[in-house]
């Protein structure tokens, strides 16, 4: 049977709520969000044409957006505004320079499988004094994305991708895997802005509840 992903009114309200009364209490940290694929680097592509790069920069722009709209701002960075290529070390040396508390890298998920679905949440394949943060992290989001979103949970997993490969050691990383492009229901989702808007809005709720335990 399928099953149908969340209506989104309702969390919206609620993680709007819950964003902008949480701000009183959170220092001020600064977040790299980077933005995969981009140019011509399309990523996956998945039903109807939709592209990874579209996808993420949409769900970029959108965390850039709700932020701007709080009385307190979080200070985050994207590794693109637009639709251009950068390469990985570039990215994670702008995470190094800009010293960040907080590497976030935004991807979407493909298969020759139809029928494969579920977010993936992965941290780095190596121990860093930022690991056991990381982990919490990679768990907090995973399980939001499962109860808020309705999203299948692929679980929490460890990987060697140069992104987290080369920015482990210098903050908590980690990288996400939106969903299945290739897949019906997910796929479809990102094509509407408001589940765009709720699945930036999760991802922005999960930053301030990272930044409330570095207090």
């Amino acid at each position: 049977m399928k099953k149908v992903l969340k209506n989104v009114s309702f969390v919206i309200l609620l993680l709007k709520m819950c964003i902008i009364f949480g701000q009183e209490t959170l220092t001020q940290k600064r977040i790299v969000i980077d933005v995969g694929h981009g140019g011509k680097d399309s990523g996956a592509i998945g039903i109807n044409g939709i592209q990874e790069k579209d996808v993420v920069l949409n769900i970029a722009k959108e965390i850039l957006q709700l932020n701007n709209d709080l009385d307190r701002p979080l200070d985050i960075y994207l590794t693109r505004y637009n639709d251009t290529l950068i390469p990985l070390s570039d990215r994670t040396k702008l995470a190094r320079t800009l010293q960040a508390d907080l590497f976030i890298s935004l991807h979407c998920n493909h298969s020759y499988n139809p029928k494969a679905r579920g977010i993936e949440v992965y941290g780095a394949d190596a121990t860093s004094k930022y690991s056991e943060e990381s982990t919490w992290f990679a768990f907090q989001l995973q399980d939001a994305f499962n109860e808020k979103l309705g999203f299948e949970s692929r679980g929490v997993k460890f990987s060697n991708f140069q992104v987290l490969r080369e920015t482990f050691a210098y903050c908590s990383s980690v990288l996400l895997e939106l969903g299945f492009l290739t897949n019906v229901d997910e796929g479809g989702y990102f094509s509407q802005p408001s589940n765009v808007e709720a699945m930036a809005l999760a991802i922005l709720k999960g930053i301030e509840n990272y930044l409330k335990i570095q207090l």
